[in-house]
């Protein structure tokens, strides 16, 4: 189709430019029958001529109908045209921006039509990408504004003083930017359990990796899960730092993982240490840090969750369903 033997060295070096570039070119006489083509897009010759054949033969109908649309327009006087059209390729669906125009005789006439395609699918994908990528920050926007909502609402509602709920206000959020900042660094994956649980019980001691006794899987929380699991473990931190173990500076926190198979597949999280006889009955009283435990968490993972006081003993178990988590 290119007429090789009649190339000029500029033609030939035009050519070039083109397969360099991307760019393909169309030719079509005035009964938009194909004349030549050069550095078509495989999707739209599928390794054959195209010359003598219509847009109608090579291009899906919908993409056909709209260019030859166009191109009649263009035949009949209208301005130069452009329009974007997708096309079935090998590898997925390919798209290309197409330019049309004609070709004019000293008298005006249009004696062919000239289509130039540029391939853009990936600015395409990378669009869709960028999309998708905008509705899931506006859903985790939303999701952490709610979260935050009923921090603040509960907190509030057990909190004597303005002090104290600004004191305890302020040190769930930044449990929440704490878990946040694990999730958004892992490319919005979620978190990695032992990172949650070492990162929140940081915040309360220097050296948390002799405070915390850690053993069992670990599992990668999505998102939604790292950010509630990390706000149990900042309660039990903050609650072990007040009367528990983390209040001595020699005490230790026993943390298990486990994931079970059967009957359903389930993350079990276990959260025990010592607190004293004496501490029985503060820990014992209902505020939002043991509202949040036994309630609003494990509601928020579709799970369960279990906090209990017996012989000198805290004890919390949090079982988590498959949903909120994946195994490496």
């Amino acid at each position: 189709m290119s007429d090789t033997g009649k190339q000029t060295v500029s033609e030939t070096a035009l050519l070039r430019a083109l397969r360099n570039t991307g760019v393909s070119v169309l030719y079509q006489d005035a009964g938009l029958l194909v004349t030549r083509g050069e550095n078509l897009p495989a999707a739209w010759t599928r390794g054959h001529d195209l010359a003598g054949l219509t847009d109608h033969e090579f291009l899906p109908p919908e993409a056909a109908k709209q260019v030859v649309t166009l191109k009649r327009a263009v035949l009949a006087g209208a301005a130069p045209g452009r329009t974007e059209i997708s096309v079935p390729g090998e590898d997925g669906e390919k798209w290309f921006d197409l330019w049309i125009d004609g070709d004019r005789s000293a008298d005006g006439q249009v004696r062919q039509l000239v289509t130039t395609a540029v391939d853009i699918t990936e600015q395409k994908q990378r669009e869709q990408t960028l999309r998708m990528l905008l509705r899931e920050v506006s859903h985790r926007s939303k999701n952490l504004l709610a979260i935050i909502q009923s921090i603040a609402s509960q907190t509030g509602r057990y909190a004597p003083t303005i002090g104290i709920f600004l004191t305890r206000f302020r040190g769930r959020i930044q449990s929440l930017a704490s878990s946040q900042d694990l999730v958004t660094s892992s490319n919005w994956r979620g978190a990695d359990l032992r990172d949650l649980l070492f990162g929140q019980v940081a915040r309360y001691t220097a050296t948390p990796e002799n405070a915390i006794v850690f053993s069992g899987a670990r599992p990668w929380l999505t998102p939604n899960a790292a950010l509630h699991v990390g706000l149990a473990l900042h309660e039990l931190a903050v609650n072990s730092v007040s009367y528990g173990a983390l209040a001595s500076p020699d005490g230790t926190v026993t943390v298990t993982a486990s994931v079970t198979e059967a009957p359903e597949t389930v993350l079990s999280l276990n959260w025990t240490e010592r607190i004293g006889a004496a501490a029985d009955d503060t820990a014992r009283e209902k505020r939002f840090g043991s509202v949040a435990l036994e309630r609003v968490v494990p509601a928020s993972l579709n799970g369960s969750a279990e906090l209990t006081f017996r012989n000198g003993l805290l004890t919390y178990e949090l079982k988590v369903p498959k949903s909120n988590f994946e195994m490496d």
